[in-house]
């Protein structure tokens, strides 16, 4: 039941790890979010899908960018977080 919940988590990491790296070296392309990264390529794509799809990032001609939600989720993402804390610590 918890297998579930830790792979949700870390999928949620790496689609964080990218998320940061794309702010930080944008536009940048899957190869080198790849290499900068350490992840295989496929793992890349998918989160980009992922990211792309929930407003997080846009596609450019030279590798994505960042958009306006970005700031927004990084911002609130440790309050976020402590909000998921203290739903798990709940069931204890």
């Amino acid at each position: 039941m918890l297998t579930r919940l830790v792979e949700e988590i870390e999928l949620l990491e790496r689609h964080v790890q990218i998320l940061r790296l794309v702010v930080e070296k944008e536009p940048i392309g899957i190869i080198k979010l790849s290499e900068a990264s350490g992840m295989p390529q496929h793992k890349i794509r998918y989160s980009l899908r992922v990211l792309e799809h929930k407003g997080m990032i846009s596609p450019s001609p030279r590798g994505a960018v960042a958009t306006e939600e970005t700031e927004k989720f990084l911002k609130n993402l440790s309050k976020q977080i402590e909000i998921a804390i203290k739903k798990i610590q709940t069931i204890r």
